[in-house]
């Protein structure tokens, strides 16, 4: 990937959302035996997964490249719903992985990997208690209640690449949620929504658990992400309602993450049962 720093007129259009500085994320980052290898800050674009997936694709970005947009015009959630934002309100980016020394069996963890990274970067940066909503929806509290502040998607890209993508609405107001349940690091009190640090707070801690989950073969166990996503899940200990593929639908107590990264459901049957892929509710106690 070649470098491309934002510049627009607009840049500094909002002064409560300075730009990003590229040269500056690129020297704090970018380190030589370090898993991020290009930094690129792009003005806009319509998805960063989109584009880092087809340049990985392409044979034109290597694993640790980072792309960041200030604004997009269609980024992508779970289950192809879109996530917008107004320019420069949150972080927006995508990261290209190769795990090659771990079994594709194990890749599903990247996911819930990145919640954990992205939770504790920006515990210790922006002094917010976050949990994690299974499988990858970033929770903060905003006036006693939890709200949706990000989000994750992880794409294959070509046969050995994986593509993670990170939403995470950092100073948006009030007036600006797209729904009653979204939320921002700033309307949750954070002691700092200066994007740069976050972000560097974030791909840090992305590289630190990546490290570890590589060096254990994707071990869930050995490397600790099982329990310390445990640990941070808001889902565990809730009556859900799995809504799965196939217009089928399961509700019961979440109670575990089994080894697969899948959530397992006590039913009312008296079944455990794992939930791989679908949209979870968090029901209201009775």
């Amino acid at each position: 990937m070649t470098p491309r720093d934002a510049s627009d007129d607009s840049r500094w259009s909002d002064l409560d959302r300075p730009p990003l500085n590229a040269v500056a994320l690129r020297r704090g980052l970018v380190r030589e035996g370090g898993l991020w290898r290009d930094v690129d800050v792009v003005q806009r674009t319509g998805s960063t997964n989109t584009d880092l997936v087809a340049l990985a694709t392409e044979g034109k970005a290597d694993e640790g490249a980072v792309l960041i947009a200030e604004e997009q015009t269609a980024g992508k959630g779970r289950l192809d719903r879109d996530w917008t934002a107004p320019a420069r309100s949150g972080l927006f980016f995508s990261v290209l992985l190769n795990p090659a020394e771990v079994p594709v069996a194990r890749w599903g963890w990247l996911p819930l990997l990145t919640g954990v990274a992205v939770a504790a970067g920006l515990s210790r940066s922006a002094g917010v208690d976050t949990a994690l909503k299974w499988p990858n929806d970033l929770l903060v509290t905003v006036g006693g209640e939890e709200r949706k502040a990000g989000g994750i998607l992880a794409e294959r890209a070509g046969s050995v690449g994986v593509v993670i993508g990170a939403g995470i609405n950092v100073t948006l107001r009030a007036d600006e949620l797209p729904v009653p349940q979204a939320g921002s690091l700033a309307l949750a009190g954070a002691v700092s929504t200066d994007r740069d640090p976050l972000l560097r707070a974030v791909l840090r801690s992305l590289e630190e658990w990546y490290g570890r989950w590589r060096a254990a073969a994707g071990d869930p166990v050995a490397s600790g992400l099982q329990e310390t996503y445990a640990a941070g899940c808001a889902t565990l200990g809730r009556t859900v309602r799995a809504e799965l593929p196939g217009e089928r639908a399961v509700t019961g107590e979440a109670v575990a993450i089994d080894g697969d990264g899948r959530l397992v459901l006590a039913t009312g049957e008296g079944v455990q049962e794992p939930v791989g892929a679908g949209d979870i509710v968090h029901l209201r106690p009775a």
